[in-house]
């Protein structure tokens, strides 16, 4: 006996599988399926439902295809989605630890960052904001221009235009 999360689970599941079957790019892949806007958001709008499609099978697999898709060559698609650069502060001693993660894998730091990115953390684990309560809802966050970019002497501070510039290493 089917129940209704079981039913939107394999519903979820189907519909990621013909996107995989039609090969696309994996950043296509991951916008429709995983994506804000994406299938799965779309059907599970309480943090408390994502979580357990998270902790899935079905969501395993797709995380699995998410993989196989990056593998592929040409594997992003810069033209339908912009890039966009972050800036994350860690210690030097996290810094050296992912340099030396990355080589021992034969990889870019990039590479590894992202699929460090794409994985499910438990909540437990993030450190909350003193402030902060959980939310209630998973929500969009606003749209806003990135500020500086890495490995870059330029920045937009004070520009009222965002600065996109593709990264490469996907």
């Amino acid at each position: 006996m089917l129940t209704e999360t079981t039913e939107k689970y394999q519903q979820i599941l189907q519909t990621a599988s013909q996107l995989f079957n039609s090969e696309p790019d994996w950043v296509t892949f991951f916008r429709e399926i995983l994506g804000v806007d994406g299938i799965v958001r779309r059907h599970f709008t309480r943090l408390e439902d994502l979580t357990a499609f998270e902790k899935s099978t079905e969501f395993e697999q797709i995380q699995k295809w998410l993989v196989k898709l990056r593998e592929q060559k040409n594997a992003t698609d810069t033209e339908s989605e912009p890039t966009r650069v972050i800036t994350v502060r860690l210690p030097k001693s996290m810094h050296e630890y992912l340099r030396t993660e990355a080589h021992d894998l034969r990889t870019s730091m990039n590479k590894l960052c992202i699929s460090k990115l794409l994985q499910v953390i438990e909540q437990d684990r993030i450190p909350t904001e003193r402030t902060s309560s959980p939310p209630s809802r998973i929500t969009k966050p606003l749209q806003q221009p990135v500020a500086a970019s890495v490995g870059s002497s330029s920045t937009t501070f004070g520009s009222s235009q965002p600065m996109y510039r593709p990264a490469a290493g996907f």
